[in-house]
């Protein structure tokens, strides 16, 4: 699977995970490393030599995806990018009666 679908399933299944990259990243490792040992068995050394390796998806990788998707489709938005974007600041100066563009 692509990183891209990746992103797009955690985003779906979890929305609280469209505000927080370090926890998207972790869930998406889970699922790689739960096909690659058992975790059970697993040290912190697995997973360190699993990502040095490169046989787990960069948070780097991740995160720009996750960004991307956002900026794309308003449904991958979570609470801090409509705060960034200046969505909720327009909603309430919409019902203060201001007009937006003036």
């Amino acid at each position: 699977m692509k990183t891209k679908e990746k992103v797009k399933f955690w985003l779906n299944k979890y929305p609280h995970l469209r505000d927080d990259d370090n926890k998207l990243c972790c869930n998406i490792w889970n699922e790689e490393i739960k096909k690659m040992i058992i975790i059970e068995n697993s040290t912190y050394r697995d997973f360190l030599r699993l990502y040095a390796e490169g046989q787990l998806t960069s948070a780097p990788s991740i995160k720009r995806v996750r960004a991307k998707l956002q900026e794309q489709d308003p449904k991958y938005r979570g609470e801090k990018y409509k705060a960034r974007k200046g969505v909720l600041q327009d909603e309430w100066r919409k019902k203060l009666g201001y007009e937006i563009g003036k």
